[in-house]
Formats: structure tokens, C-alpha cells, sequence
């Protein structure tokens, strides 16, 4: 990941106005949070995204600037951008055009922050990320600031119309990404979702990824992912999950940023009663 110094300065200006504004900008999820995940064909459907903890977030409003990947993505309409207005929160709107599982994504280009070292260290620990904690022990920084650049990767899942079983997510070609390998919305309550995690379309061992529910956010779920960058989840709520994972590497040489992070994360709803059933094949 090449960072030109525009695209630097810029960064650390975006990072400072989150601080000012109250926004966290690290240890804290970005997420989609659509207007509705089930929706009818033909209706309008606001966008959202949401940077916080536990489902608790601050609104995030469209800044082109940042903005890689902002797209919907279905087996019958393929990939399209979302569209919106700049500054807005909400920060994408769009009508829905047909019927099935829709792939709402979004993935921003990276922004610069430097963090003390307590804190840094603090959210290595909260995200599973032992790996960088050691090198910095092995280099000798772990009482240095940490220069980081970070990019958001987030994903919701919507069901429009007959939910059809067979229909599932599917990578849109993020730096890291959270792909459920089955229709969440053909599932019940307890029943397992199955989910990859692929960092660069490769998959990603040993990555600690997390199921928060939003009905009991404190009951976490977390598992390592295996060799094949799988883990298994057993969906014992209804209503709104977030599945989410942090990967970091070296930052390449050329810049003044050593580490570069990656946060995937991934929103869908799991009905009530019976909407939660297959009515497809």
C-alpha cells in the first residue's frame, strides 16, 4: 500500500476533525446500518454508516475524498454504485430494483494517525492482534508511539422479497473482507452462519473475528479463523448482527507510517418467526 503525502496530509486532517468532533476513529467499528435490511422491490432504502462500540455509533457522513468502494451488488442487477450527497448523513441512498439477497459495501482509502503508546497497546490486546504486540516487544517500541494508516472495509447483507436459500454473499474484492457463506436470511434462530475471512482474496488464518448481537451486544462470540480463514457462528438471537475482524501488517518502506490496519465488518438481520424460513431453492 503506496500512501502519497497528499494523500497523508489529507489523512491526518480527516483523523484530527473525527478527534475534534468527538468521533473515535480506532479500537471502534465502522459499520453499515441500513434504513431497513428487509425491503420490497422498488422501495427507497438510506445507507448509513455508523463508527462506535456495541452497535452504540456516531453518525459518518460522505466524504468522496475517502470513499474507494461505495456499491450494491445483486445476482440480478451486479455491482452499481450508491449514490449521495456529500457531507450528508445518510451517506448513500438508493432505490431497490429487484428481488433477492442485495451486498451493500463500502471501503474507504486510508488515513493517518498516530496513537500513544498505551493506547495502541491497548488495542492490539482488545483486537486479537498479539502478533504486532510481540514485534513491537522484539523492536523494542512497546513504549513508542505507534504512526498508523487504517481502511474501513464494511458490509451489510439486505433480503428483498422471497428469500431464496441458495443465494449468498460473495467478495466484492476489499483488502479485507467478512463473506458469508450462507444466506443469513434463510436461517432461524441458533442455527450456525458459517463465515470466510479474505484478506487481499486470500483467506486469513489466525485472525480473531467477532458476532455481536445487537439484542445482547455484551455476549460476544469470538473465534479464530482456521486455515482456510473460516470460523462458525451459532446465531442464538434474532434481530441485528455484526460480525467483525481487525488485520494489521508492516507498513511498506517510503513512508513515515509503520503499521497499516484493515477493519472488516458485516451487518444483516436475522427475522422473527417465520420470515427468518426459506421461501426459495
Amino acid at each position: 500500500m503506496h500512501i502519497a503525502s497528499p494523500v497523508l496530509r489529507r489523512a491526518i486532517l480527516v483523523a484530527a476533525s473525527f478527534v475534534a468532533a468527538g468521533i473515535p476513529v480506532l479500537a471502534h467499528d465502522l459499520w453499515i446500518e441500513p434504513s431497513s435490511f428487509l425491503v420490497a422491490p422498488g422501495k427507497p432504502l438510506s445507507v448509513r454508516l455508523r463508527v462506535g462500540v456495541d452497535f452504540l455509533g456516531d453518525p459518518v457522513a460522505r466524504d468522496a475524498a475517502l470513499i474507494e468502494q461505495f456499491v450494491v451488488a445483486s445476482e440480478a442487477g451486479g455491482v452499481t454504485p450508491i449514490a449521495g450527497a456529500e457531507g450528508v448523513d445518510p451517506a448513500g441512498v438508493m432505490r431497490i430494483g429487484t428481488s433477492g439477497l442485495m451486498i451493500l459495501g463500502y471501503s474507504s482509502k486510508p488515513s493517518a494517525i498516530t496513537l500513544p503508546a498505551e493506547k495502541f497497546n491497548s488495542y492490539l490486546a482488545e483486537e486479537g492482534l498479539e502478533a504486532i504486540t510481540a514485534l513491537r516487544a522484539k523492536r523494542n517500541e512497546t513504549g513508542s508511539v505507534a504512526r498508523e494508516a487504517f481502511a474501513r472495509c464494511a458490509k451489510a447483507l439486505l433480503s428483498s422479497g422471497p428469500v431464496v436459500s441458495s443465494q449468498k454473499d460473495r467478495a466484492l474484492g476489499f483488502p479485507l473482507e467478512l463473506v458469508a457463506e450462507k444466506n443469513p436470511y434463510a436461517l432461524n434462530a441458533g442455527e450456525t452462519l458459517p463465515v470466510r475471512l479474505l484478506y487481499r482474496n486470500q483467506p486469513l488464518s489466525g485472525a480473531l473475528i467477532v458476532a455481536v448481537s445487537k439484542r445482547n451486544p455484551l455476549k460476544k462470540q469470538s473465534v479464530r479463523s482456521d486455515s482456510n480463514g473460516r470460523v462458525a457462528f451459532q446465531l442464538g438471537e434474532t434481530g441485528t448482527w455484526l460480525i467483525k475482524s481487525v488485520h494489521m501488517i508492516e507498513a511498506p518502506s517510503g513512508t513515515d507510517i509503520q503499521w497499516a490496519s484493515f477493519w472488516a465488518s458485516l451487518t444483516f438481520q436475522l427475522p422473527e418467526g417465520a420470515s427468518a424460513t426459506p421461501k426459495g431453492n
